[in-house]
């Protein structure tokens, strides 16, 4: 299987390409890729930008150039009630910044489901084979970095499942669906807004980042 993983940013991205075996380099219209194996799998990791335009751009592009089987976004989340360490595999996606207007569904992007699903196969695993170490739930995306409890209590008003929030799953998972792509999400709480000083929780995650909540991906891919 032909595998694309992408990341926000470069310390997500670096801890990534660290799995990989025989890495080489390459070069799409100014994006660098990570070529690589997995297990099995041909694997390509690419940075695609913080935020909703960026990722879903970026995205594309690598669509475009690898022609994947499954894209996996791969990062860090703040966590609705998680703790900071807490390994989430998304079994819907949504945004939570959206909303088209009277007659509209809020969180429904226009011509689209309020909710977008992940790679089955992925989300069955992510249940049996890492049961324990990492959990299923809802991600909702928006163009901000969440930070207050009151931000998380409007977020909850609208989607009282949400168990964490992050800046690109739902243009990621709304890019794949666009062109047919399977697409699945592992993401890490780095900080969780609303109890205590977030910020600092974010900045401090980064220092001791545990590279070993990343081999999520690596079993994951392996079990595919």
């Amino acid at each position: 299987m032909k595998i694309a993983i992408l990341a926000a940013m470069d310390k997500e991205h670096d801890l990534i390409v660290a799995l990989l075996d025989s890495a080489e380099e390459m070069d799409y219209e100014g994006i660098k890729l990570y070529r690589g194996l997995l297990g099995n799998h041909e694997i390509f990791v690419a940075k695609c930008g913080i935020g909703k335009v960026n990722s879903a751009l970026n995205a594309y592009k690598i669509i475009k150039a690898v022609k994947p089987d499954l894209i996996i976004n791969s990062g860090v989340a703040g966590g609705a009630g998680l703790p900071v360490g807490s390994v989430l595999v998304a079994d819907k996606v949504a945004y939570h910044d959206v909303w088209c207007g009277p007659g509209t569904e809020y969180g429904a992007a226009d011509g689209f489901p309020r909710e977008f699903s992940p790679f089955a196969k992925v989300v069955d695993l992510a249940k049996n084979t890492l049961a324990g170490s990492a959990m299923t739930g809802l991600i909702c995306s928006g163009d901000k970095f969440v930070s207050t409890p009151e931000e998380i209590a409007f977020i909850r008003s609208k989607f009282p499942d949400v168990c964490a929030v992050d800046m690109e799953s739902a243009s990621i998972a709304q890019t794949c669906t666009m062109e047919g792509i399977p697409f699945a999400i592992v993401r890490i709480v780095s900080d969780t807004p609303g109890e205590g000083e977030n910020i600092s929780q974010y900045q401090d995650f980064w220092k001791d980042a545990p590279l070993k909540t990343f081999s999520t991906v690596r079993i994951l891919i392996e079990s595919l």
